[in-house]
């Protein structure tokens, strides 16, 4: 019986059977190797030169003669609460322009007709070309060019009183926007394969049943991530409009800067308010690329609570985290 285990072990016959060592016990006459990790000086001398520069930096604010009591006294002031509702809605209003002239400027551009195509690459050469603030100054001043606005029957009025700052401050943002996103769809719209518009028309669906059924759902995972940091860009450059006396965040905080005699504190505040509204932002563009992304990949990236949760869940397990 021993022999026939021998042979089956692959030991010759008569030979004594090898003893396997036991687990986690190194051979006799080799010794355990010993792994030492490499100290990088380099990061260390780094991270201390951030800190010091950071503590330099705060230190210089501190000695300053700025009063920080009045950004909290006038964070909730009704002016700036004003102008943050007036910024969001100049947002808003600015990027569904943009969105729906990029998009169908991103069809024109595809388009196999020249005339169509040729008309949004002008468009799009235009307004990326020039400077966002030279667009909003020639839409505040065309009353020096035009005195009437005259669109026969429906609407007949003085330029002056028909360009508002609210619509110079629209369209100037609206339709530079629109060049930007053209360029972001029409990049989206080419990343899907030309087999899913050849099998839709196979099917007999027509060319706008393709692009919004088939077309524009699967583009929006390349669309939705530029788009979002076109949205954060486009609130802070709603600053801008205050040049065409559009009042809004900036603008109401420098004229409480401008009677309280806190200009430099009144312009931290708006500062903060960008920041929180921004950082709002970031955070539903995170959900909307997280919604896109189902089908696309095997497991959705987890929700910031899904992350602070299974911390806390691993906090309390024995080894942090290890069962």
């Amino acid at each position: 019986m021993s022999d026939e285990i021998d042979k089956a072990d692959g030991a010759p016959e008569g030979a004594p059977a090898a003893t396997a060592p036991a687990t986690g016990v190194p051979a006799a006459g080799h010794e355990a190797i010993r792994a030492v990790p490499v100290r990088h000086y380099g990061r260390y001398l780094a991270a201390l030169i951030a800190i010091a520069v950071l503590v330099s930096i705060v230190y210089a604010f501190a000695q300053g003669k700025i009063n920080w009591g009045a950004v909290p006294d006038y964070f909730f002031d009704h002016r700036i609460l004003k102008g943050v509702g007036q910024t969001m809605l100049l947002t808003v209003l600015s990027m569904l322009i943009g969105v729906a002239g990029g998009i169908l400027l991103a069809v024109m551009r595809l388009s196999p007709n020249p005339v169509t195509s040729g008309i949004a690459w002008f468009y799009i050469w235009f307004f990326r070309g020039t400077p966002v603030l030279v667009q909003l100054f020639v839409w505040f001043n065309l009353g020096l060019v035009f005195e009437y606005i005259n669109l026969g029957p429906i609407y007949k009025n003085y330029w002056s009183d028909f360009m508002t700052p609210f619509l110079t401050a629209l369209l100037g943002l609206g339709l530079n926007e629109a060049a930007y996103m053209a360029e972001i769809c029409r990049a989206g719209l080419i990343s899907v394969d030309e087999g899913q518009t050849e099998a839709a028309h196979a099917l007999g669906m027509s060319h706008g049943k393709t692009l919004r059924r088939i077309i524009i759902p699967q583009a929006m995972r390349v669309i939705v991530p530029p788009t979002g940091n076109e949205v954060i860009n486009m609130l802070k450059t709603t600053s801008l409009v205050s040049a065409v006396q559009y009042y809004e965040l900036l603008r109401y905080a420098q004229d409480i800067g401008q009677t309280s005699g806190a200009p430099v504190e009144m312009l931290f505040l708006a500062a903060a308010w960008y920041l929180v509204m921004t950082s709002v932002l970031s955070i539903g563009q995170y959900y909307i690329e997280r919604h896109y992304a189902r089908g696309s990949s095997r497991s959705l990236p987890p929700t910031p609570w899904q992350r602070v949760r299974a911390n806390l869940t691993s906090l309390g397990r024995p080894n942090g985290g290890m069962a």
